[in-house]
């Protein structure tokens, strides 16, 4: 594993034969990957960019090249924001999500899959965001992760779920391997056969699963981190031996644990030195250092 900071990369970075934990701002690491290299693009990013003392509206978000981003002269994504009357706190955001999500298509591989993990409160706004740039015909799925911790208020349903968007590169030509998934075991093993019961079922899009145990093996104690079972789920299905697996807001690492436990190749960007601390701890077990 290579740590590389974004700044002193080269304006073209090929894969190589190291996996790779770029430090700095995700979209200048983003623009210099190879398009076209990955199986899976995993993202979790945070509804607080740490930009919103920066006055900008949707239709003046920079870009890369220079062009106009964001729903600026766009009508239908400039009139959704007028009639939503979206704070710009929230414009600030999807300016900041849309550029990195071009380039996230770019870098998909033909037979590639994006998984989109994103709070239950954007979801619907930031679906609206990938329809567009992917193509409504390239959503495959919406999963939910339902959970159980943490407050239950009285006043209201307890939100218990996260929301993964899943879109693809090319309509028909992803790859999903669904005999790679663990099983699960049936909530009603009675209803059906013993060979059945004992060989549990695939996982639909509704995943009942932990978050990550206070005490478990796995915890880094970075704050945001996701349990290793859902992203494996994803990793496993989605991608294929020796592939390349890329997350941009890397976090704690998890994508790079499961893919080097997979046998993918993975690229990690972050730009908190803290992140970076923690992807090296807990991936330095598992790959080797260079």
């Amino acid at each position: 594993m290579r740590v590389l900071r974004t700044d002193e990369l080269p304006d073209e970075l090929p894969l190589g034969d190291d996996d790779l934990v770029l430090h700095g701002e995700n979209l200048d690491a983003l623009i210099r990957l190879p398009g076209g290299s990955f199986d899976v693009i995993y993202i979790d990013p945070p509804f607080n960019t740490g930009r919103s003392q920066r006055r900008r509206t949707v239709a003046t978000a920079p870009h890369e090249d220079g062009d106009r981003v964001g729903f600026g002269g766009r009508r239908y994504r400039t009139e959704l924001l007028a009639a939503l009357a979206f704070e710009d706190r929230f414009g600030d955001y999807l300016a900041f999500l849309e550029p990195r999500l071009k380039q996230a298509r770019r870098l998909l591989a033909e037979h590639g899959t994006l998984y989109f993990h994103i709070d239950y409160r954007e979801a619907h706004y930031c679906k609206l965001l990938l329809d567009e740039l992917f193509g409504r015909d390239c959503f495959l799925n919406e999963i939910i992760w339902a959970y159980d911790y943490g407050g239950k208020p009285r006043n209201r349903w307890p939100a218990k779920h996260d929301t993964i968007l899943v879109y693809v590169r090319a309509p028909g030509a992803h790859h999903f391997d669904a005999e790679a998934v663990d099983r699960e075991p049936y909530m009603a093993p009675g209803l059906v056969t013993p060979e059945k019961a004992a060989r549990g079922k695939r996982p639909t899009d509704v995943w009942w699963h932990t978050i990550v145990p206070t005490n478990g093996a796995e915890k880094t104690g970075y704050p945001t981190q996701k349990p290793e079972g859902i992203v494996r789920r994803m990793v496993a299905a989605s991608s294929r031996p020796g592939g390349w697996c890329l997350d941009f807001f890397a976090g704690s690492g998890t994508l790079g644990a499961v893919a080097g436990e997979l046998g993918r190749r993975y690229v990690l960007i972050d730009e908190r030195a803290d992140a970076i601390e923690v992807m090296r701890r807990r991936l330095g077990s598992t790959t080797q250092t260079s």
